[in-house]
Parts: structure tokens; sequence; C-alpha cells
């Protein structure tokens, strides 16, 4: 691998286009912390001024990594042998800084300021019209939204032989299609499908009445804290708070924070949702943020596909495992005061393991889990197209889940309330969950081929093995590679759904006796 060399020895121009970047990343770690901020400590009443303060810092951010100097810096870059050399780091580097360049400058710095100005509002009003169930409460902010998104979707232009959903997806997963997503769900679908009937017709159900015990917030939250420091996550560089809906802001060098939320009779959702957050600030505390990458793509994830594989792996494919349970049953019972004393091993790890439709994205189990988010992908889809007016979104939803599911959705609160994107603007975010359960299952297969003895380790509660392989195989890369190509150099394949449907068949059927 080519190591870049230090930075008094690169030439001016690269070291007065790494500064700008650095400025310019910096004020965007800024928001990232008034975002964090929003979602756990703020006050109410401080909405509105927090709208203004993100309008600002993305206003200015934009400005400052759109500056013509920066182009004219990344040119001369381009054109230095030194610098452009083929596989080396810093022709990485200038190869994505070049990619949001071009796409940045495409876009007024008034509308990215209004994004960032309707994004905080919409989503004080999304929490407000959540906790009442009400979506036309939320309705008229979201017309708005899905109105500007469109607008930045327009103004960084339709992909040759594409929609205009493809400039939004590609901000979150580079070079994808939405036809070539499709083009993955429709047969995935329809193996799930028929999974799912499967385990439903000729299953029997595992007890699962035991999940629902009452288990302090403050015990779940001490046996999550010890779960996330076995797994490797640096509370010295990171911090656990609550939200109403959990994520991971990986801010700077030496800070990222993880969000959860907590329900005296669901310590699961506590639990999976940690070790979800977790995955993604692992990999967060794994990539190159301080030294000569600061600041600039090698430093940067490569895509929400991958860092979805990150947080889907610890999540599901460590969290819901056998091994998993034999080491955290013993530990939780010591948190919860022995409230699962009567429940053993077996019986945890088959609850742990259902397959069951349920309303909620981020409570259901792992087979029925992509059903969610391809609702969504269809949903969102149609909202950019024009085909969905927004005052139909709740009929919309709702008929795809009794579709798809076979369950009746009983309010906007557990409808199309449930989750915080769209307030954000965030569309084309929803097909990296699934890419990321796809990649998670390849990689999970090559590394209990490369590590033999990783049930035993986990067994133990020791995931430093684990962790060693996704810092060297995954983290340390950032945006060295493209997405694909970090798949098949780790796993020597390209991406398939095979090893998902083979995981799904060991670990759910056996529960349900199969």
């Amino acid at each position: 691998m080519t190591t870049v060399a230090a930075h008094a020895t690169l030439p001016k121009q690269y070291a007065r286009l790494t500064e700008m970047l650095r400025e310019a990343d910096t004020l965007k770690s800024v928001g990232a912390m008034l975002g964090w901020d929003q979602e756990t400590y703020m006050p109410a009443a401080a909405a509105p001024a927090r709208a203004g303060q993100a309008a600002l810092l993305a206003r200015l951010h934009h400005e400052r990594f759109t500056d013509p100097k920066v182009g004219e810096l990344l040119a001369a870059c381009e054109s230095d042998p030194t610098l452009s050399a083929e596989g080396s780091e810093t022709a990485a580097n200038l190869r994505e800084i070049r990619r949001d360049y071009d796409k940045a400058t495409k876009v007024p710095g008034d509308l990215v300021a209004e994004l960032a100005r309707t994004g905080s509002e919409a989503q004080d009003v999304w929490k407000k019209a959540r906790a009442k169930s009400d979506f036309a409460m939320f309705a008229p902010a979201l017309e708005k939204m899905i109105g500007l998104t469109r607008r930045k979707a327009e103004c960084l232009g339709v992909p040759e032989g594409g929609e205009l959903y493809d400039a939004l997806l590609d901000e979150y997963e580079p070079d994808a299609r939405a036809a070539e997503i499709e083009a993955v769900f429709n047969p995935l679908r329809d193996r799930l499908s028929a999974f799912i009937a499967d385990v439903k017709e000729n299953g029997t159900p595992p007890k699962t009445d035991f999940m629902s015990r009452k288990i302090s917030k403050a015990g779940q939250h001490a046996f999550g804290t010890a779960v996330l420091t076995a797994l490797g996550f640096d509370f010295n560089a990171g911090r656990l708070d609550t939200t109403t809906h959990p994520f991971c802001s990986g801010m700077a060098a030496g800070d990222t924070r993880l969000t959860t939320r907590y329900e005296e009779d669901n310590f699961a959702d506590a639990l999976t949702s940690s070790m979800h957050e977790c995955g993604h600030g692992l990999y967060e505390q794994g990539l190159p943020k301080s030294g000569p990458h600061a600041g600039m793509p090698l430093a940067d994830s490569v895509s929400l596909g991958i860092h979805e594989s990150q947080s889907r792996m610890w999540e599901n494919f460590v969290g819901r495992s056998r091994p998993f349970w034999k080491w955290a049953l013993p530990l939780a019972n010591r948190h919860f005061d022995g409230a699962l004393h009567d429940v053993d091993l077996d019986a945890m790890t088959a609850a742990m393991n259902t397959c069951t439709p349920s309303l909620i994205r981020v409570e259901s189990d792992e087979p029925t889990y992509n059903l969610h988010v391809m609702i969504r992908f269809g949903i969102e889809r149609a909202m950019i197209r024009g085909d969905l007016a927004i005052k139909d979104l709740p009929g919309a939803w709702n008929d795809s889940y009794k579709s798809l599911l076979g369950i009746d959705v009983p309010d906007d609160r557990r409808g199309c309330l449930q989750d915080v994107h769209w307030s954000f603007g965030l569309i084309g975010y929803f097909p990296t969950y699934s890419l990321g359960n796809l990649y998670a299952a390849q990689l999970w297969e090559t590394i209990n081929d490369q590590i033999p003895d990783l049930d035993t380790q986990t067994e133990k509660g020791e995931f430093g093995a684990l962790l060693t392989w996704l810092r060297e195989n995954i983290h340390r890369h950032g945006r060295r590679y493209t997405a694909s190509q970090l798949c098949e150099r780790a796993t020597g394949k390209p991406l398939s759904a095979d090893p998902l449907m083979r995981h799904l068949e060991r670990r759910v059927k056996p529960a349900y006796g199969m």
C-alpha cells in the first residue's frame, strides 16, 4: 500500500488544498455537534434559533468547500504526476475531492442553507407530530422538505439513463442507481417472502414472553455500556446518550457520539439499537481521521451501504448469536438483578431470532427487516417522481404494509411517522440498510473462514480479533476503494444475496424447530 509522504514534503498546492478542506471539515463537524445537541439535550424552545444556526453553518461550509480557490488548487494537484500516480493515496484523495467538489458546486449556497434550516425545523415538528400520532401536523413541513430535496436533485442532474432519485441515492451509495437497487430488491423480496411463509407454516414459534419483563432503564444502560466496552468502543473518544430515534455521529477525531433509547418492557430494543450504533461508531473510530488524511476523503466512510454493514454485523450477526448470549446472558442478569435467571441459553437465542412481521423497522427481526426497507424505498422514489402526493403518504404506507407484511397499521406513530429520515431530507438513504445486510452477510462468511475460532472467542466476550479484521479490511481504507471494490477485496467475490439467505436459514429455522 502506497503511503502518503510527510505533509512537509508534499507539493505546496496539495498542502494548501488540504488546509482549506480541513477548515471546511471543521465547520461540518460543528454542524454535526449542533445536530447531535438538537437530538439529545437542546431545550425545546431553542428550536427556532437552532434552525438559523444550522442554516448559517451549512452556508459557511458550502462557501468554504466550493471556494474557486479550492477548484484551482485541485486542478493543479491533478496535473502533478507526483500526486496523481495510479494507486497512490494522494490520487485517491484527489479523485474523491473532485467528485465532491463537482457535485457541491452544482448546488446554490442559498438552497444548501434553506435545506439545513428546513431540516432543523421539520425535525422538531416531526418529534411533536410523532408524539401525537398526527401526520397532518407534519405534512406541510414534509412537503416543503421534499420540494427542496427535489430541487437539489435537479441541480445535481439526472445521471445518463437514470432518474431524478438517482442524484440523491448517489450521495449515500456512490454510483448506485434506483433501477439497479430494484433489480436486487425484487428477487430478494421474493426469496424473503417465501422464507417467511415457510417458517410461518412449518415452524413452531419460540417462547418470547420473557422479553417484555420490566427492566430498569438504569440497568439497561449499565448492561449496554458494558457490552459496548467489550466490543471495543472507546468511551474516552465517544459517549452514549438517549434520543427519540437512535443514531451515531462521528463528528471528529476523538469524538464519536452514540445514542439509543430505553423502554422498561423491551430491553432487547435498547441492546440491539446500542450495538447497531456501536457498529457505526467502531467504523468511525477506525477511520484515519487524524494525521495526513484529516479532513480528507480517505478519512471518511466509503458509502452508507458499507457503513450499515458494520452496524448490522454487530447488531445481528454478533448480537443475536448463541455464542454472544452464552457470554452476555450472565452479564445481563448481573445488571438486571437476576430478572432473566430462569431463561436458559437456548430460549434466549431462539427469542432473539424470531420471524414475525411487525410495525416498527428498528424493532423488526432479521428476515422481515428488509421488507420494511423496500417499502420506504418505493415510497420515497414515488415522492421524488411526483407520483405520490404528500397527503396520500399514510394511505400508501398502510397499503404497502398490508400487502407486503400482512399487517394493519393502527396509527401514524407506528406508521409513516416512525422514522426521522425524511424530516431531514435524507432521501436515498433507506436502500443502504438492505445493502448493508447483504455486505455484512458476505463479510461474515469470510470472517468466519479466516477466524475459525470466532465463536469460541465470542463465548468468552473477546471481540478483539473480529474488530482487528474489520479495522484491517474495511475501516482503515476510508474512500480509497469503491464499496463494490472493497467488498470484493475483502471477500474475493462480488456482492450476492446468497450469504444472507444462508445466514437466515442457519439462524432462524433452528429457533422454530426446523
